[in-house]
């Protein structure tokens, strides 16, 4: 785990605590990018609902876990990506076509590949789930 990159930490717990089987979990890290993120996995199916706990700290997320995923990690280094090179990116992280998910950061906001695909855009890639 790096101490420097909260995404990389919280998509890790995840990942580590669906393992285990458990059905709840608490993250101390919360950002935007964060949030984002859990909206794409919440909308996909993979994390049930999340809460925000406001602790005068920066604030903790209480999530959901479904038992859903089965690999989940950060895109390291965030490689750039034009609308060309997706199956590529899908080829390297994802095990199947058609199988998860990359996440992408576009000038319209974090979407899943089949959306930036969708409205032609490219972008940086951030993580990956499936």
């Amino acid at each position: 785990m790096s101490l420097n990159d909260p995404l990389a930490n919280v998509l890790s717990h995840i990942h580590i605590e669906e393992k285990k089987g458990k059905q709840k979990i608490t993250v101390r890290n919360n950002s935007k990018i964060i949030r984002a993120v859990l909206d794409l996995l919440k909308a996909n199916n993979y994390v049930g609902e999340y809460k925000v706990i406001e602790n005068g700290r920066g604030g903790e997320i209480e999530i959901s876990l479904l038992g859903a995923v089965n690999k989940i990690g950060v895109v390291r280094p965030r490689h750039s990506v034009t609308l060309k090179e997706y199956q590529k990116f899908e080829k390297r992280y994802l095990p199947a076509f058609g199988f998860g998910f990359l996440i992408v950061s576009t000038n319209q906001g974090l979407m899943t590949q089949e959306e930036a695909i969708k409205k032609k855009l490219g972008g940086k890639l951030i993580a990956y789930v499936y």
